[in-house]
């Protein structure tokens, strides 16, 4: 391991990564993906300070380490603060995280509040913790970010995220949505911003493997059978399985919409479309 006093963080980073081509090229990839979507939706102000959210999965590191690359290669001029809020889960191992991020020399802040037993109080075992889990930790770290004078509250959703979601939407809420990479919260005085939108969450899966990070799994949502997103996560399994490359092409759909070809009359002007046709004699 690379002393801490000599060498830069992305060194420390990458200091035991494997050295084989499949790896170089997955980590280009990733770091290629998300600089695109940082550019193509307008991420970046110069000067700007991210709170990059970290709760221990393999998305959150991938992130995280994407960003670092970025940064480190002058490609994102913006101050990067890692966070991670502790929400106290039964068994949550709460030294991980810091003593990661203390090791790599990567500035970060630990918040502990105990959300767990607000969700596991309020919501009946038989229902879903997700919504109001997401809804109280959201609520934190929007008070972290401006504590710290952040401008954007950074997420670890990844492309395979963006596509369940808009599932979720189009079968069970009767609406075409989903998660933007880029919007502006509820106050206006905060961005959230999803830059690993253009990645695959295999290829998530495949570098937090290589790179060996302290995985945290999440004991909450995750300890719930039957989630509707678990299902939707499993008939898009299946579609790539008999038709590879389908999650890409349904994503490029997304970003490649015709609102005349729906049927929103708010969208479009339905009512006052007409053709041309001969003139009246």
């Amino acid at each position: 391991m690379l002393d801490a006093t000599e060498s830069t963080v992305l060194e420390r980073l990458y200091a035991d990564a494997p050295e084989g081509l499949d790896f170089r090229k997955l980590r280009k990839r990733l770091v290629r993906q998300t600089r695109e979507a940082i550019e193509a939706y307008g991420m970046a102000t110069a000067g700007q300070r991210w709170l990059v959210c970290l709760s221990g999965g393999k998305d959150s590191y991938t992130l995280l380490a994407a960003l670092i690359e970025l940064e480190w290669r002058g490609l994102l001029p913006v101050d990067l603060l890692a966070c991670n809020l502790d929400q106290g889960q039964l068994g949550f191992p709460a030294t991980v995280l810091p003593e990661y991020l203390a090791r790599l020399g990567i500035p970060h802040r630990i918040e502990y509040r105990d959300t767990y037993s607000i969700v596991i109080d309020k919501v009946p075992s038989s229902k879903t913790y997700c919504a109001l889990c997401s809804r109280l930790r959201r609520g934190h770290l929007y008070r972290i970010a401006r504590e710290e004078g952040c401008q954007a509250v950074v997420l670890g959703h990844h492309r395979d995220d963006v596509l369940a979601t808009f599932f979720l939407n189009l079968f069970h809420g009767g609406r075409l949505a989903a998660m933007p990479p880029k919007l502006v919260n509820e106050d206006g005085d905060l961005t959230v911003l999803r830059p690993l939108a253009h990645v695959a969450e295999d290829d998530c899966d495949r570098f937090a493997k290589a790179m060996g990070f302290p995985i945290i799994p999440c004991d909450l949502c995750g300890s719930q059978e039957g989630l509707q997103r678990q299902q939707i996560k499993a008939m898009l399994d299946g579609w790539e399985r008999s038709s590879p490359g389908r999650r890409g092409v349904m994503f490029k759909a997304l970003s490649n919409v015709r609102p005349s070809h729906l049927a929103d009359p708010d969208l479009f002007d339905f009512a006052n479309l007409a053709a041309s046709g001969p003139e009246n004699p």
